[in-house]
């Protein structure tokens, strides 16, 4: 496989990620994710904006997170996210402090 094959197929698996995080399953919420799988829609909108950076172009926390969320992420959290549970935050604490 050529670089630029590779860098298509690893870009369209990234799309059909996000697509799956904010379409097709919107109701798994971000602390879960984290709890879990130790990222979450947030952590893959900062990677982005790493990536960003790293080309020369300047882009901050809010706009990487509107580019992946596909809206303010304000917005995402009025819509999706749920108040984290105490039990939630606990599981947090645990693998993250």
């Amino acid at each position: 496989m050529d670089a630029q094959t590779k860098l298509e197929i690893e870009a369209a698996a990234f799309r059909r990620l996000q697509q799956h995080l904010m379409q097709d399953r919107p109701d798994a919420q971000n602390i879960d994710m984290m709890n879990l799988a130790g990222f979450c829609r947030n952590c893959l909108s900062r990677w982005y904006q790493e990536a960003a950076n790293e080309r020369g172009i300047q882009m901050d926390k809010a706009q990487a997170r509107e580019v992946f969320y596909g809206m303010p992420f304000d917005d995402w959290k009025a819509k999706h996210q749920t108040e984290a549970t105490p039990d939630q935050q606990a599981a947090f604490k645990e693998s993250h402090g």
